[in-house]
């Protein structure tokens, strides 16, 4: 058994195994798919990036192009498009996957040998690749053609340069990295690398910078403290202008044919000309905190009807203002459009809600989002509707349902209870790896904030902060007797 357990390929199979599982048994679709697929087959056939708007070929930017590229590619490797090349795609998508449960375990072997040259970091890396392969939360979005499986990869690829240079910058080169492995040792080479993998990330995700923006961070603490203030600011510069190199191609095409400036894609993703609901968004925000409003409320706009009886108790603090919704939503469900003058209406309703409890919205309401989106079972793509609580009462309406999602449940809390142990573990153990763990943990904390400050706040975009949190996990298999190394001197 032990034997087994210590084997990368056997890891390694059984996270295919898991994968395929997914794949072949649960897969699934969402409403960003049929957009990614749209522009996928229009730029392999058109050669437009564009979507199908009242049957017309329209240019777009509302999604970045990074995903449909790939399914562009596996599109013209396959000669099917859409729905039928969905399990080619996830094949691709699993073997991707996979690759990220190495970078997982080389970044949890890193940050063990930043804490002593005599670490093991063979078996932290094992540690690490089995808790990636194994882990269902990251292996379950293989079977479901959305970007995260290429957001993970991409985000742990930079991490590990990224670590790197904040590492070596505080403690100027490592006694186990060789002098002669130039790359590793070489400032501006990791500083590059980390950039530039973060721009290709951002053609998956918009959002990704957040990790550039957090090892900024934490170089500038460290430089400033060893009074290099200019090399700190001559670093954001030079790190922002490699990033940007991979969006030019994007931002250049934006500008050509929709005559616009835009190295990202919009925060609201809507059409030219389309209504952009920011008085119901920023109601929302006022109460919204669990994922399951998302689909009786927000998902339906434009869309279906919205019944007010489908809202909590908290999204009205009186009973007036419950009939002041209501009469705003009775228009609105007559023609399923949301007009100027019912977002006006939404708007104010959210002014006046802010205005009595100003904490409940800018402290409370997102930090109980933040809890929602990390403590959730994460059952959004497999065929469960079971609830953890009420105990009783969800295991007497459906006990495999209740069975599974506790089992999900708990299994999440135990990933994240083990992350936070192997953290304060190996921060109490060296001086050396901090930088490192400063960047991972300012890295969820600013994700996880920007998060809540989203319309609708899915479990699924924190994921991208599961790289850091395996690696971190595998942390607590390392020994308590292991020696701490000293910097190497240059």
């Amino acid at each position: 058994m032990k034997r087994i357990l210590s084997s990368t390929s056997v890891a390694l199979v059984a996270g295919l195994c898991l994968r395929l599982f997914f794949v072949l048994k649960i897969p699934a679709n969402a409403s960003d798919t049929i957009l990614y697929e749209q522009m996928a087959t229009n730029w392999l056939r058109h050669h437009v990036y564009a979507m199908d708007v009242g049957g017309q070929i329209t240019p777009v930017d509302l999604r970045m192009p990074g995903y449909p590229v790939f399914l562009a590619i596996v599109y013209a490797i396959t000669g099917k498009v859409g729905q039928d090349a969905h399990i080619w795609v996830m094949i691709a998508q699993a073997f991707v996957d996979l690759a990220s449960c190495i970078l997982i375990g080389m970044l949890a072997a890193l940050l063990a040998l930043m804490v002593s040259e005599r670490a093991p970091g063979q078996r932290i890396f094992v540690a690490g690749v089995w808790l990636a392969a194994l882990c269902p939360f990251t292996a379950n979005y293989v079977a479901v053609p959305l970007t995260e499986v290429f957001a993970i990869f991409f985000t742990v690829a930079a991490m590990l340069p990224l670590c790197l240079l904040v590492g070596r910058t505080r403690n100027n080169g490592w006694l186990f990295i060789k002098r002669e492995w130039s790359f590793a040792n070489n400032y501006r080479y990791l500083a590059a690398a980390g950039a530039f993998l973060v721009g290709l990330c951002t053609l998956f995700r918009p959002e990704s910078p957040l990790l550039l923006i957090s090892a900024w961070i934490v170089l500038a603490v460290v430089l400033v403290s060893q009074h290099e203030a200019k090399r700190s600011l001559q670093t954001v510069v030079a790190m922002g202008v490699v990033c940007a190199i991979p969006l030019m191609p994007w931002a250049i095409r934006n500008a050509v044919t929709l005559h616009e400036f835009q190295l990202l894609a919009p925060k609201n993703s809507n059409l030219p000309g389309e209504l952009v609901p920011y008085g119901f968004m920023s109601w929302e925000k006022t109460w919204l905190y669990r994922f399951r409003d998302v689909y009786l409320v927000p998902w339906k706009l434009n869309d279906e009807a919205i019944r007010i009886e489908d809202m909590p108790a908290s999204a009205f603090d009186t009973p007036e203002e419950r009939e002041r919704v209501a009469g705003i939503l009775e228009p609105y469900n007559n023609d399923l459009t949301l007009t100027l003058d019912e977002d006006a209406g939404f708007a104010r309703l959210a002014r006046e809600r802010t205005a009595r409890h100003p904490l409940r919205t800018y402290v409370w309401l997102p930090l109980a989002r933040a809890v929602v989106m990390w403590f959730t079972p994460r059952i959004e793509l497999i065929p469960v509707s079971g609830t953890v609580f009420p105990l009783v009462q969800s295991w007497q309406d459906d006990k495999v349902d209740q069975s599974v999602t506790a089992g999900f449940f708990l299994l999440n809390i135990a990933y994240v209870t083990l992350a936070i142990f192997g953290t304060i573990r190996v921060w109490r153990m060296s001086n050396a790896v901090r930088p490192a763990l400063g960047l991972l943990i300012l890295f969820v904390l600013l994700r996880t904030a920007f998060l809540t400050t989203l319309e609708t706040p899915e479990p699924r975009y924190v994921l991208v902060c599961f790289p850091a949190i395996l690696a971190l996990a595998a942390l607590s298999f390392l020994p308590r007797n292991v020696s701490i190394a000293s910097p190497s001197s240059n």
